[in-house]
């Protein structure tokens, strides 16, 4: 018992203490990061803010002081927070080893990061005085998880590049506003404000005496050195003109750095009309090149405007591509399942057969008056109205027999091959017109015999079903069903298992040689090892035994 006590003693020392983790790529971790870059911003906006313009400090230092106590809680929770996140990941699962996960959050070099940015240099006020809120600085090290705020909200919204262009925007206002404290500070420092044009104007004035007439100013003069666009007081003293010429420097180099990203960005965000435009101006060339008549050339105009108003342009192929097989099949599913399986043909059908046929489906969109299929076509397949209304029309194309909507479906018969005694053979038994654009889902026949492959049963069933509704809608002559096959479509498959057989007559006859060829090669590798191992007995050197006379042998 005292051996059993020590044994589940070590295990509960040895064994992990795991705990709950936060998920990295969970909505709690997303909305942390949200809270955490309110105090982020809060410091760099303020702190350079409160250090230039003194007025912003002493007038509301209580009011400070409460606000920087709240966000230095914060940043501890933070750090706590941390090291509750599965940061990593083993074997595939997330890390809940509390002592792992702390392990690795102190060895990282973000964990030196957060403690510099957790010294507590407030009690410099006790030394200081409360007019220096400049030595919170060490707060400015958490830039990072801004950052990595706004890197998440990228992935997440469905509008990226507005957020791109608005981060820009921010930086660019930062930026600013820190030079324009700067400024402020600059002119009281080299010999007082309003000692020349250059400096802040002496405040002494009402005009400029006011701080938010101060943080004006200074804005403005940041904003038009930065940006170069504007004329400023130039430079009196030597201190003045260095000023001016880092100012200009970090300007040019941040500014053009930002409107290169934003040129990139207004590419980018062009780039699927510029290629839609390019398709149309294509399109467009060969149909003058062609001479193609005016009418339909509007109508080819028009199509594709509706496919850019409506946001039909894109591939889904194309753009479901970069996914594994698995994640599109179910992307497919979520789309598209529900509208295949109102297809009576398919009703019954085995789950994994429709999982293919999903991934098959492919959308096509028609204009008003097109026609989908007229009577006597060839039948390759079956088409599902996702929006529209489609008629089927008389042979004059005006007459209305039925109208089709979101929903419905035509073709089915042609999918699964020639009926045996179809009065129809495999070609189509109506004129289906669109009325308006129709948004369809098109299947061919080539795309389910490949589904089929692997289903024989379902095969069959679909050939059952499509019997089944051609009895029903009188299109199938029983007499010659009853038959059997058609010789023809005999005839056919007998000629596929000819082919079939010669190509593996051809294959075992190419085998057998190889294995005669190889079993020849083995006789004399052999034969040839006989020939150099002396028989049992004869010692390697001797002369062979002379032969026995004729007779004896014989």
């Amino acid at each position: 018992n005292a051996n059993n006590s020590n044994n589940k003693d070590e295990d509960t020392r040895v064994s992990p203490k795991e705990i709950a983790v936060i998920d990295p790529a969970g909505n709690s971790y997303y909305y942390w990061l949200f809270v955490i870059t309110v105090p982020v911003m809060y410091n760099w906006t303020l702190i350079i803010a409160r250090a230039c313009f003194e007025e912003l400090q002493t007038d509301y230092v209580v009011f400070w002081f409460i606000v920087d106590f709240i966000c230095d809680l914060i940043y501890i929770a933070d750090m706590v927070f941390r090291t509750r996140t599965g940061a990593y990941l083993e074997q595939g699962l997330l890390v809940k080893d509390e002592q792992k996960l702390r392990e690795r959050y102190t060895q990282s070099f973000q964990f030196k990061l957060d403690l510099v940015s957790m010294i507590p240099t407030d009690l410099l006020y006790l030394v200081l005085g409360t007019r220096y809120p400049e030595i919170r600085l060490n707060k400015l090290f958490r830039f990072n998880r801004m950052l990595e705020f706004f890197q998440r909200t990228e992935t997440r919204t469905n509008y990226p590049n507005v957020l791109r262009i608005s981060n820009l925007v921010m930086y660019i206002v930062i930026i600013i506003h820190w030079n324009a404290c700067l400024y402020y500070s600059f002119s009281k420092a080299i010999g007082g404000f309003g000692a020349d044009r250059f400096v802040y104007p002496d405040p002494s004035d009402p005009e400029f005496g006011r701080l938010v007439r101060k943080y004006a100013y200074s804005m403005y003069w940041s904003t038009l050195t930065l940006t170069t666009i504007g004329e400023t007081p130039p430079p009196v003293e030597n201190s003045e003109y260095f000023f001016v010429v880092t100012d200009f420097l970090v300007g040019v180099l941040i500014f053009a750095t930002i409107v290169g990203n934003v040129g990139s960005m207004i590419t980018n965000m062009n780039a699927a009309r510029a290629e839609f435009q390019a398709r149309i101006d294509a399109i467009k060339q060969y149909m003058s090149f062609r001479k193609v008549s005016k009418d339909l050339e509007k109508r080819v105009i028009k199509w594709f405007d509706f496919l850019w108003t409506n946001k039909k342009a894109v591939d889904e192929r194309e753009v479901l591509k970069y996914l594994p097989d698995k994640l599109r099949a179910e992307i497919a599913i979520n789309v598209h399942l529900d509208t295949l399986k109102k297809v009576r043909i398919f009703a019954d059908c085995e789950a994994g057969l429709l999982v293919e046929l999903v991934l098959k489906l492919q959308p096509q969109v028609y204009s008003p008056g097109d026609y989908i299929c007229k009577k006597g076509d060839i039948g390759r397949e079956m088409y599902i109205i996702k929006e529209g209304k489609l008629a089927v029309v008389a042979d004059d194309g005006v007459t209305q027999f039925v109208v089709l909507s979101d929903g419905s479906y035509f073709g089915e018969i042609s999918i699964p091959g020639h009926q045996s005694g179809s009065k129809a053979g495999n070609r189509r038994t109506a004129n289906i017109r669109s009325i308006g654009y129709s948004d369809l889902f098109c299947l061919s026949k080539d795309d389910l015999m490949e589904a089929l492959t692997e289903y024989p049963d379902a095969k069959a069933m679909l050939e059952e079903k499509g019997r089944q509704i051609l009895m029903k809608d009188g299109l199938l002559d029983l007499e010659v069903a009853a038959q059997g096959p058609d010789p023809k479509e005999v005839e056919e498959k007998v000629e596929r298992m000819t082919s079939a057989l010669d190509l593996l007559q051809t294959r075992y006859a190419r085998l057998l040689a190889e294995h005669e060829a190889l079993h020849s090669k083995l006789k004399h590798r052999v034969t040839r090892l006989e020939r150099s191992v002396p028989p049992a007995g004869e010692q390697p050197g001797e002369a062979p035994p002379p032969a026995a006379p004729e007779t004896t042998q014989q």
